[in-house]
């Protein structure tokens, strides 16, 4: 008799991982819909009983119409694509595919922009800082203010 699959580690996410490397061949390979264009696979994550798929995903175009066209494309041919699986997995449950846009790269590109402008910001207000200062032979006024005290 077979063991549980919980003994297994690491199971559910070796099935994710070969998923999601099927899926990225069939939607590329086989999938002839005109509203799936250009699409990257960025996780999938199957539930522990394999009932369910969440497929995240990018696209070239990022705009709101583009992904909508792109979601309901995916979401009319799950049942193509599950049936492809099917043929191509031995798993017991194969599971439901749930299509959503992935927003982390845009996140993260929109953070880095953020970042980068601080840091310009930054540096322009450091040069700003080290054009109006005294010269005082490189000190701070704060060390001035000590050096004088040690003097005395």
């Amino acid at each position: 008799m077979a063991k549980h699959s919980k003994s297994i580690p690491g199971r559910g996410l070796r099935v994710a991982d070969q998923i999601q490397r099927d899926l990225a061949e069939l939607i590329s390979m086989e999938l002839k819909d005109p509203r799936v264009g250009m699409v990257t696979l960025t996780e999938v994550q199957v539930t522990p009983d394999y009932a369910h798929a969440k497929i995240y995903f990018t696209t070239l175009a990022e705009d709101a119409e583009s992904i909508k066209k792109t979601v309901e494309g995916l979401s009319k041919a799950s049942g193509f694509l599950r049936q492809q699986l099917g043929r191509r997995l031995s798993i017991h449950t194969l599971p439901e595919l749930h299509f959503i846009h992935d927003t982390s790269t845009i996140r993260g590109i929109a953070l880095s922009r953020l970042i980068d402008e601080a840091n310009a910001t930054r540096a322009l207000d450091d040069d700003t800082d080290a054009a109006h200062a005294p010269d005082d032979g490189g000190k701070s006024p704060a060390r001035a203010v000590d050096d004088d005290a040690a003097e005395k």
